[in-house]
């Protein structure tokens, strides 16, 4: 997919955007932590496409309930998962780590080693040309500058379907869709909401 056809996905439906960018993407994933309003996304990207691979990079650091959720979606939506973990195990990293104060370069090791570092493992076997993402605007300022459609540093076009959505308007699509929400969640490479953890920062 080139940067002109990615502009046929600006002022469409969330469902229009997903259905053209897999109609010329060579090789699309999609990513999940299994964060809130995630079981939104994934439903629809997999209604278009249900074998798609979904790149879940497991930090190790997720709540009981976020892995209880994230089984039951997986089985409910035959979700074609690409696991990604840390090469270091929590137990080892909590003995040298921990889990360090944000904004110090102990924790940015700390994401290096539990997301960063997965996450680009994935895209290097995968080779991806088209991301989908739950990207919205409002999560952060950063996020609100890149809008529906936007690239990575390795030309990955990077497709947010419900970039304009609020909260309400995905559980709406919950609802509508009967659709499970995971509340109890818990990022340590982010742990205030309005920071970005680095991934999308590439």
């Amino acid at each position: 997919m080139n940067k002109i056809a990615s502009k046929s996905l600006d002022n469409k439906t969330p469902i229009q955007r997903v259905e053209l960018a897999i109609n010329q993407a060579q090789n699309p994933v999609i990513t999940t932590n299994f964060r809130p309003f995630e079981s939104a996304i994934l439903h629809l990207v997999t209604s278009v496409k249900n074998d798609i691979p979904v790149i879940w990079c497991d930090t190790g650091y997720n709540t009981k309930a976020t892995y209880a959720h994230a089984r039951g979606l997986i089985e409910r939506l035959g979700l074609n998962i690409k696991l990604y973990s840390p090469k270091q195990t929590a137990s080892y990293r909590k003995v040298f780590l921990g889990e360090p104060e944000i904004d110090t370069p102990e924790h940015t090791l700390f994401t290096e080693q539990v997301k960063l570092e997965p996450f680009r493992r994935a895209l290097s076997e995968l080779q991806p040309d088209v991301w989908f993402t739950n990207l919205r605007q409002g999560q952060t300022a950063h996020r609100d500058a890149l809008g529906a459609v936007s690239y990575s540093s390795d030309n990955i076009m990077k497709v947010s379907p419900f970039f304009e959505y609020s909260d309400e308007q995905l559980q709406l699509y919950l609802t509508q869709h009967n659709l499970p929400n995971e509340l109890d969640y818990y990022d340590p490479t982010k742990v205030l909401s309005h920071r970005e953890c680095g991934l999308h920062l590439t």
